[in-house]
């Protein structure tokens, strides 16, 4: 069974999906992979509906996102991997532990890389009783340049995901101050098919979960060091000691599932920080978004 399957970006929380492909799990199962880039975030979701790739791994929220322009939009999700938020607030020491509300008072920097990270915080922040439209925010730029500018101290406090939270950790720029995988379970990365593609490809779509599961074990027997080893060449711009590094973090924080069933109450989280933000315009059903067939 061969499958074309797109990454959606090289990020360090999709370690798992890179183990199970170096394991050879998708191959145990039968699978002939054949494992392509994409050039933005946006894209294999794209290439989903124009037949040009079967699978890609990326959020629910692009199907929530499809299926509120168009009703009978033919992009479904399946098999939850990323089960928590990965993103963190990364800034200098406080003299008092750190409250998303100390957010009104120092100048900030979210990410505009991607937009859930942000819409997530935002509810969050709007839970604590704080507008998010009244922050200090720099204008939009990347982690990378973000993390300089905290290290220079033209910013406070910057929202990012590993490596970079890792790197200003060992650097002395800054500490951890809010991790948002503590906001609980937020459904935030599952593979993305079409309703026509898994028509084409059940059976292989099928072993696909069956070897994430496969991954799910093993990751319940092997330490972050071991996934690092496991994972690093799909890193070749890491240093070992901090995709160890991040990697631990993420596995202690609890980012990745123990089960390949979308979350229903991750879903519905996820769905009220798009909504809230003005992302979506109403709450998706879980039925129409999900295949649970599959898992």
């Amino acid at each position: 069974m061969r499958i074309k399957l797109a990454e959606n970006f090289r990020a360090v929380f999709y370690a798992p999906f890179y183990a199970a492909h170096a394991l050879g799990f998708y191959a145990r199962e039968g699978i002939e992979l054949e494992l392509i880039g994409s050039p933005a975030p946006a894209a294999a979701a794209s290439a989903l509906l124009d037949g040009t790739i079967d699978l890609t791994w990326g959020g629910p929220m692009r199907v929530m996102k499809a299926r509120d322009a168009e009703p009978d939009s033919g992009l479904v999700c399946f098999c939850e991997v990323v089960t928590r938020d990965p993103f963190f607030l990364v800034g200098r020491s406080q003299v008092r532990e750190f409250q998303l509300t100390d957010l009104s008072r120092l100048k900030f920097a979210k990410v505009s890389e991607v937009p859930t990270p942000w819409l997530c915080l935002a509810l969050d922040l709007r839970e604590q009783g704080l507008d998010p439209t009244r922050l200090n925010c720099a204008p939009d730029s990347t982690m990378r340049n973000n993390l300089e500018k905290l290290r220079s101290r033209e910013l406070d406090v910057v929202q990012m995901f590993e490596p970079y939270a890792s790197l200003a950790v060992k650097g002395g720029i800054g500490e951890i101050l809010y991790a948002a995988s503590t906001r609980g379970e937020t459904s935030y990365t599952t593979f993305l098919a079409t309703r026509s593609g898994i028509g084409g490809n059940r059976d292989a779509f099928i072993a696909m979960t069956r070897g994430i599961q496969h991954m799910q074990r093993w990751l319940g027997e092997y330490d972050a060091e071991d996934l690092a080893q496991v994972t690093a060449r799909f890193y070749p711009d890491i240093a070992p000691d901090i995709l160890s590094a991040a990697l631990a973090r993420y596995r202690d924080a609890g980012v990745w599932g123990q089960t390949t069933a979308v979350s229903r109450s991750g879903f519905a989280r996820l769905a009220e920080s798009l909504r809230s933000g003005g992302f979506i315009s109403r709450s998706p059903v879980y039925e129409d978004c999900v295949d649970q067939s599959l898992c």
